[in-house]
C-alpha cells in the first residue's frame, strides 16, 4: 500500500522570507496532457506560497518553469527551442532562475543533455520529486549554482500540496499516479512510475473543499483511472470512488479520464449508469482497430472484445458519448490493419477522436520494431481517418438540432462578449447568447445550429 505524507510547508516558509521582500515574479509554460496541466497548477501554488507573483511572459519573470512532455518527439524539440531562447534573458538578468521539469527530465539521458547543453538552466527536476521544488529554489537563491535532482524511483504520495487553479467552474483532481500497462509505444510508465492510488478519503476531502470554493464540475485524472485501488489491498475500486464523489453536495458533474478498455469492469459501467452526477461521456482509447496491431502494442484486448465492451456501455448508458485515441502508422501496420481501424470508427461512431501519428520514443519496445512506416504513408492515413471521423461527428451533432440540452456555463465566449460557452453532459461545446452572470449555472438551451466540433443555441425561458 502506498504511504501518503503531507506536504512540508516549512520549505515554502523558508523561501518566502527571501522572495517576499523582492517583489519577484514567475512564468510557467506547460506541454502535454491534463496530468501535466494539473502538475503546473501545483507548481504555481508552490511558487505563489513562496511569495512569487504571476508574470505575463518570460521577459518579465524572475523564475521561469518549463513543465515538459515526452510522449512525442515534437514536444521535446519545442522545449529545447524555448530553453535556448532564454539564454539572452539570463545574460541580461543573471539572477533569473530557469527550471525545467516534467516527463522529459525524468529520462536520465535528457536531464544530462540539458545539463551539458544548457548550463544556464538552474534547476532540472523529475516527476517523482516535484514537491521539493521550494527546497531547490532556496538553494539556488543562496548559492547560485545549478542543481539536477531527478529521483530514479517513485516515492509515496504527497498530499495537501498548494494548488493554484484558474477561477471557474471546473477543476481537475488526480486520483492516482503512474501506469502499469507498458504499452509498447508508450514512455509514461518509465517517466511517471508504477501505479499509486490516493486514499479515497483524501480525494473526497479535496473535492468537498473544491465544492465549497464554487467549483461545479470535477474531472478525475489518472493515466488509467480504471486501475484505481488495485494497489490499496483490493478494498476499493474506481466504482467505489465514483459512488463516494457522487454524494458530495456542491458538485454538479463528474467526469474522468483516461480509461483502459481492459479494466472497464461491469461494476464501473453500472456506477456510471447509477451515479446521477457522473456524465454520460466515456473516453475509451482504441489506439488501433487491428487485433494484430493491438497485440504488438500490448493493449491486451482484441478488436472484437473492444466492440463488445462498447455495446455493453451503450446498452447500460443510453445516449452516452464515446471518444477515443487512435495511433496511425504503428510499426508493421498494413493497409488492411488501417482499414480495420476505419471499420471500428464507422461501427462505434465516436463523437470525437484524438488522432496521432506514431512517433518513436527511445526506450520503448516499439522504437526497436521492424517495419517502421514511412512518414508519407502515416500522413496519408491520418488525413483519411480524420475525414471519416469528422463526417461522423457532424452526423452525430446533426441529430441534436432542435433538441433542448442542459449546459453548464463555463465562460464568456472568446469571440463574442455577449455570448457564453458551456458543455452538455456528453461534453458537447455549446455557444449561446448570454451574460457572464450565467457562469456556473446549469441552463437549458435549444440547439439552433450544428457544426462538427460545437453547437449553437438559444436559452429556453
Amino acid at each position: 500500500m502506498n504511504q501518503a505524507t503531507d506536504f512540508d510547508n516549512s520549505l515554502i516558509e523558508n523561501v518566502y522570507k527571501i522572495v517576499s521582500q523582492k517583489d519577484l515574479k514567475y512564468f510557467i509554460k506547460t506541454w502535454g496532457c491534463q496530468m501535466n496541466e494539473h502538475d503546473s497548477e501545483k507548481i504555481e501554488g508552490m511558487l505563489e506560497h513562496m511569495g512569487y507573483m504571476p508574470a505575463p511572459d518570460e521577459k518579465h519573470a524572475d523564475i521561469v518553469v518549463f513543465n515538459t512532455c515526452c510522449v512525442r518527439e515534437n514536444a521535446e524539440l519545442k522545449v529545447y527551442g524555448h530553453i535556448g531562447a532564454l539564454k539572452h534573458l539570463k545574460r541580461r538578468n543573471p539572477d533569473m532562475i530557469i527550471c525545467v521539469c516534467g516527463c522529459m527530465t525524468q529520462q536520465k539521458q535528457i536531464s544530462e543533455y540539458i545539463k551539458k547543453t544548457y548550463p544556464f538552466v538552474d534547476i532540472v527536476i523529475g516527476t517523482h520529486n516535484t514537491h521539493i521544488l521550494p527546497e531547490l529554489v532556496q538553494k539556488v537563491l543562496k548559492n547560485q549554482s545549478p542543481i539536477v535532482s531527478v529521483w530514479d524511483k517513485e516515492s509515496g504520495i504527497v498530499e495537501r500540496m498548494p494548488v493554484k487553479r484558474e477561477k471557474g467552474v471546473k477543476a481537475w483532481v488526480t486520483v492516482m499516479y503512474g501506469c502499469d500497462n507498458f504499452c509498447t509505444y508508450c514512455i509514461v510508465p518509465y517517466v511517471r512510475g508504477r501505479e499509486r492510488s490516493r486514499r479515497i478519503e483524501d480525494i473526497t476531502e479535496e473535492i468537498k473543499l473544491l465544492g465549497q470554493q464554487g467549483y461545479k464540475e470535477i474531472t478525475l485524472l489518472g493515466q488509467n483511472v480504471n486501475s484505481y485501488g488495485k494497489d490499496l489491498g483490493g478494498k476499493v475500486d474506481f466504482a467505489d470512488l465514483l459512488y463516494q464523489v457522487d454524494k458530495i453536495e456542491q458538485i454538479e458533474r463528474i467526469r474522468f479520464i483516461t480509461s483502459h478498455p481492459k479494466d472497464l469492469s461491469d461494476r464501473l459501467i453500472y456506477a456510471m449508469r447509477d451515479c446521477d452526477k457522473v456524465c454520460e461521456q466515456l473516453h475509451l482509447p482504441i489506439q488501433s482497430g487491428s487485433s494484430a496491431i493491438l497485440k504488438k502494442m500490448n493493449r491486451r484486448y482484441t478488436k472484437e472484445q473492444y466492440l463488445e465492451l462498447v455495446d455493453k456501455v451503450r446498452k447500460e448508458i443510453p445516449g452516452v458519448a464515446i471518444s477515443t485515441d487512435i495511433i496511425v502508422g504503428f510499426p508493421g501496420e498494413t493497409d488492411q490493419d488501417f482499414n480495420e481501424t476505419i471499420d471500428v470508427i464507422k461501427r462505434v461512431k465516436y463523437d470525437s477522436a484524438f488522432t496521432f501519428i506514431y512517433s518513436k520514443r527511445s526506450g520503448t519496445p516499439a522504437a526497436k520494431m521492424q517495419n517502421q512506416i514511412d512518414e508519407d504513408t502515416k500522413h496519408e492515413r491520418l488525413y483519411r481517418l480524420i475525414e471519416v471521423q469528422t463526417k461522423i461527428s457532424q452526423q452525430i451533432n446533426q441529430k441534436l438540432l432542435g433538441s433542448t440540452v442542459e449546459v453548464l456555463v463555463e465562460q464568456v465566449s472568446k469571440k463574442n462578449q455577449h455570448k457564453v460557452t458551456g458543455r452538455t453532459r456528453t461534453g458537447k461545446i455549446v455557444n449561446f447568447q448570454g451574460e457572464k452572470d450565467l457562469i456556473g449555472k446549469l441552463i437549458k438551451v435549444k440547439i439552433t445550429n450544428v457544426l462538427a466540433h460545437w453547437l449553437e443555441g438559444n436559452v429556453v425561458k
